[in-house]
C-alpha cells in the first residue's frame, strides 16, 4: 500500500471509532442522571444524615452527567477501538508477533477495567470514610458533583493506567530494552517509584497512595513473571527459526 492509501485506511478507522462513541453515547446518555447517582453513591453513603451534594455552577447539572456519559462511552468502546487499532497494525506484524498481540490488547483492555473497578469498589469507600471523618466540626460537607466527577475520573485513570504495568513490562522485555534479570534487580527502586507515583496521582492521604501503590508493586512482580515466560518463549523461537 502506497502512504496514501494507508492515510484513507487511517482516516477511515478512526471515522469508525468516532462513530462508535457517539452510537455508545447516544445509548448511555438517557440514564446519564442515573448513572451519575451511582457513581457519587461512595460519597452519599457517608455523607452526615441532612447533608447532599450541591451544584456551585448554574451549567453543573447539565455538564457533569453529560461528560460523564460521554466518558463512559469512551470508555465502553475501548474494545471496538484496540480492535481498529488491531486491525490497522496487523498487517504489518509478523505472525510470532500476531501472536502476542492480540492477547496484550486484550489483557489491555481487561486490566485497564479491573483498575476503575477496584477503584471504585475499594479504594473510594475507604478514602471518602477518611475525608468525611478528618474536617472540623462546624463544618458542613457539601461536595460540588463537577469536583467530585473530576476526582473520580481521575481515580479512575490513575488505576487503570497503573494495572498496565504488566503490559508495559512484558513490552518492554519483548523489545530488548531490559530483561526479567535487570528487571528483578531493580526492584527496591520500582518499590519506591510506586509509592511515589501514588504520592502524585492520588490525593494527599495515606490510605489512597498505599492502595494504589501496593497493586502496582504487585502488578510489576506479574509483569516479570509473565515477561519471564514470553522472553524465554521469544528466545526459543528465534533458536528454532536460526535452526
Amino acid at each position: 500500500m502506497s502512504l496514501i492509501d494507508h492515510l484513507l485506511e487511517l482516516r477511515n478507522r478512526l471515522l469508525k471509532v468516532v462513530l462508535a462513541v457517539l452510537i455508545c453515547f447516544g445509548a448511555i446518555y438517557p440514564f446519564a442522571n442515573e448513572l451519575y447517582l451511582w457513581l457519587s453513591q461512595p460519597l452519599r453513603d457517608l455523607l452526615p444524615e441532612g447533608q447532599v451534594m450541591i451544584a456551585t455552577d448554574v451549567t453543573s447539572p447539565f455538564f457533569a452527567p453529560l461528560k460523564l456519559a460521554l466518558v463512559l462511552a469512551v470508555f465502553a468502546a475501548i474494545p471496538y477501538i484496540l480492535y481498529q487499532i488491531w486491525s490497522f497494525i496487523a498487517p504489518g506484524l509478523y505472525k510470532h508477533e500476531k501472536k502476542l498481540a492480540f492477547p496484550l490488547l486484550f489483557s489491555s483492555v481487561l486490566l485497564f477495567y479491573l483498575g476503575a473497578v477496584f477503584a471504585y469498589f475499594v479504594v473510594f469507600p475507604l478514602v471518602f470514610g477518611f475525608f468525611t471523618t478528618v474536617g472540623p466540626e462546624g463544618i458542613s460537607e457539601m461536595p460540588d458533583i463537577n469536583s467530585y466527577l473530576n476526582f473520580v475520573l481521575k481515580m479512575f485513570f490513575a488505576f487503570g493506567v497503573a494495572f498496565e504495568i504488566p503490559i508495559a513490562v512484558i513490552l518492554m522485555i519483548l523489545a530488548g530494552i531490559t530483561t526479567p534479570a535487570d528487571l528483578a534487580a531493580k526492584r527496591p527502586y520500582v518499590v519506591v517509584g510506586c509509592f511515589v507515583v501514588g504520592m502524585l496521582l492520588t490525593p494527599p492521604d495515606i490510605i489512597s497512595q498505599t492502595l494504589l501503590a501496593v497493586p502496582m508493586w504487585l502488578l510489576f512482580e506479574m509483569g516479570i513473571l509473565f515477561g519471564h515466560l514470553a522472553y524465554r518463549r521469544t528466545a526459543n523461537a528465534e533458536i528454532d527459526n536460526a535452526s
